[in-house]
């Protein structure tokens, strides 16, 4: 196979090994009933004066299956921590002891664990369109190689591969939805 096609071959499967890991983030942060200190990841607080993930300004603890314990470095800042996970919406209500703050997650009902299923087909979905996104980009660049003297067969072997590569990425992507799927089911 020509050193070009390799080139792009290659290049397809960093980008999509990164579409792979923000898929498994973006899955990660939908909780499944048991307290997970990633279920707080995209949640920023006012440090002052400027938004800081809430992993740096604080330690985040899980006792138990069923509670989150947040200490902040600076007593100062439980408020604004509070503040920020009400703002966040995730569905717990914060409780500050005036030392640390107590996230307790409550058990999923029938029907959210339903909308949470649906969360978790849509995440899956767009990680399986960014995959095929990278399909056509990496099949157009080994379009454009014809006009750098690759031939047709090396250019039809390349798309090939690529099908391969994607068709691998997408069945990871569905392995990972379906996991998260039974997490979320499992009562």
């Amino acid at each position: 196979m020509n050193d070009l096609i390799k080139l792009q071959l290659m290049d397809a499967q960093s980008s999509m090994d990164k579409a792979i890991d923000h898929c498994e983030a973006e899955l990660t942060k939908i909780r499944a009933g048991k307290a997970s200190a990633g279920m707080l990841d995209g949640i920023f607080v006012d440090y002052y004066g400027a938004a800081t993930a809430l992993a740096q300004v604080a330690s985040i603890n899980t006792p138990d299956a069923r509670t989150i314990v947040i200490q902040p470095w600076e007593k100062s800042l439980l408020t604004a921590i509070e503040k920020a996970i009400q703002v966040a919406n995730i569905g717990i209500n914060p409780q500050n002891d005036g030392i640390v703050i107590r996230l307790v997650v409550p058990p999923l009902t029938e029907e959210r664990r339903k909308d949470l299923v649906k969360k978790v087909k849509e995440e899956a979905e767009r990680g399986r369109i960014t995959i095929r996104n990278i399909r056509k980009d990496a099949n157009t660049k080994i379009q454009k190689l014809k006009g750098d003297g690759v031939s047709d067969d090396e250019i039809k072997t390349g798309e090939a591969e690529v099908q391969k590569l994607t068709d691998a990425y997408i069945i990871k992507v569905d392995k990972h939805a379906e996991a998260k799927e039974r997490d979320v089911m499992t009562v």
